[in-house]
């Protein structure tokens, strides 16, 4: 059922009897006019105006209200030709939307109806893939010339990804005038990290259930009452800047303990994967692996200061606070997982993903902050590598262009909730407080920043992070990796 909003914009439009195309995206070609050239515009007295010049102009926008008419230059109101929008990806299903079970998701599937209709378009998230082929399948359609349809494609991170783009198998969405990627409703590091110059291939909204992915530190409530630290102290921390390495130093030598006098640690401080520690403790000191500069130039990062200090620390808490110090020699390389969740270790530096499962198994309370701050940051760290969305560049200006103005509707704010973050309601899900989504979860979406060494086929952290020993050092590791890094990062700059 319309709303009266809809209804609204209907009958007004109704009274104009024609039928528009659309301009081709951005070309100086006319539109197609039948009827009597009469534009529709709304004003409070509901009077119109009537035009007969032919716009070449990109679209604008005419407020109805609630929802919002775009036209073109000329008034005319924007027609996609009855087209179908498939978003392939390997988890929606059959394309069936989901029943609404909330007063938000009633009013974007109202809002969609309208759009959809008003437009004269559909669109459909639908499974066409699976994890492993999703990337290969774009790159087969792209070279192989496409079809009829009109595709965007979601693929996860990998470096076959990166190759797509510098094979001109991946659309420059940049170029299309019906988006504008200043608006917040951009993740502007998937933007930034799958671009090039002004050039922008994959792109993401925050505007879903899943926005953007994370990493943060997990603590174990249980674990921080018996070692005699409050565990609201963390979040005041965070929030006043406050979390720090000392401090989170500071209470890594209070937690870790033999609680029963046997010689033997039974209380950890942390237990986590190997490669997400270094990683985050570079990143949370604003150090990267791999850096770009003001002129979009990737340059090797691993021997700056900043890096240097951040794989130290990282190397000297490992080795003195985690928990696999007491694994069973053949122990496999998810251990860390069966030790967290018995509540045998506090923190744990782990994705935001993790949430779900370790609010199912862990039997104690729990609660989640942002990364501690380095020295060098001035802000907690979110590094940003996540799938995004992409359009085969097979598709001609005219086709992108419409598709890609289906996807900016499909994305927009709902009316009524432009201050509403949908993605929250499934966080509320996985945690157990409010804080670790309105206070943590909600940082990681403001402060992401791309993580470059995705950027960069064949190079990765765990190349330096694995080679650290006791006989090997961050520094000297990083000496041995620069002639081979140097050669993968003169390819992708490129």
């Amino acid at each position: 059922m319309k709303s009266k909003i809809v209804k609204k914009v209907f009958a007004v439009l109704l009274t104009a009897v024609m039928s528009f195309s659309i301009i081709g995206c951005g070309k100086n070609e006319q539109s197609e006019v039948s009827g009597d050239n009469t534009v529709v515009t709304d004003s409070a007295e509901g009077s119109t105006e009537t035009s007969t010049e032919t716009s070449t102009e990109s679209s604008t926008e005419e407020d109805l209200g609630a929802y919002t008419i775009r036209t073109d230059a000329n008034g005319n109101k924007i027609d996609l030709g009855g087209i179908e929008v498939i978003i392939r990806d390997w988890w929606s299903g059959d394309g069936t939307r989901p029943e609404a079970t909330d007063a938000y998701t009633e009013a974007k599937y109202e809002y969609l109806d309208w759009a959809q209709e008003t437009y004269n378009f559909t669109i459909k998230e639908m499974t066409m893939t699976d994890w492993g082929n999703c990337i290969q399948d774009l790159i087969d359609y792209a070279s192989t010339g496409g079809d009829d349809n009109y595709y965007i494609f979601h693929m996860r991170t990998a470096d076959e990804v990166f190759a797509a783009i510098n094979s001109d198998l991946v659309y420059d969405v940049a170029t299309l005038d019906c988006l504008d990627f200043t608006e917040d409703k951009w993740v502007a590091a998937v933007n930034e990290l799958y671009g090039k110059g002004d050039s922008v291939y994959g792109f993401r909204s925050y505007n879903s259930n899943n926005a953007l992915g994370g990493r943060g530190m997990y603590f174990n409530k249980r674990i921080l009452q018996e070692a005699g630290i409050d565990p609201q102290q963390i979040y005041d921390w965070q929030e006043s800047g406050e979390w720090t390495w000392e401090k989170f130093e500071e209470l890594c030598s209070q937690i870790e303990a033999d609680t029963d006098n046997d010689g033997i640690v039974d209380r950890y401080a942390m237990a986590g994967s190997k490669s997400i520690w270094f990683t985050m403790s570079v990143y949370s000191n604003a150090g990267n692996f791999i850096g770009k500069d003001n002129t979009g130039t990737l340059f090797n990062d691993l021997e700056s200061d900043t890096t240097l200090e951040a794989l130290n620390w990282a190397n000297d808490m490992w080795n003195t606070y985690d928990a696999h110090k007491g694994y069973p020699e053949d122990a496999a390389w998810n251990h860390w997982e069966t030790v967290y969740m018995s509540g045998e270790a506090c923190f744990s530096a782990a994705e935001l993903w993790r949430a779900g499962a370790i609010s199912s198994t862990l039997e104690d309370d729990f609660g989640f902050v942002c990364y501690p701050m380095g020295p060098k940051a001035t802000e907690y760290a979110n590094v940003c590598s996540d799938a995004a969305y992409y359009l085969p560049a097979c598709y001609d200006e005219e086709k992108a262009w419409k598709i890609m103005f289906a996807f900016d509707l499909f994305t927009e704010d709902v009316p009524g909730y432009e201050d509403f973050a949908p993605w929250k309601s499934g966080f509320y899900q996985s945690f157990k407080d409010t804080e670790s989504v309105d206070n943590t979860v909600t940082r990681l979406m403001k402060y992401a920043r791309p993580a470059y060494d995705t950027s960069v086929p064949g190079a990765s952290p765990d190349d330096i992070i694995n080679g650290i020993t006791e006989d090997n050092t961050p520094a000297q590791q990083a000496e041995i990796l620069r002639p081979t890094w140097a050669a993968l990062i003169d390819e992708a700059n490129k």
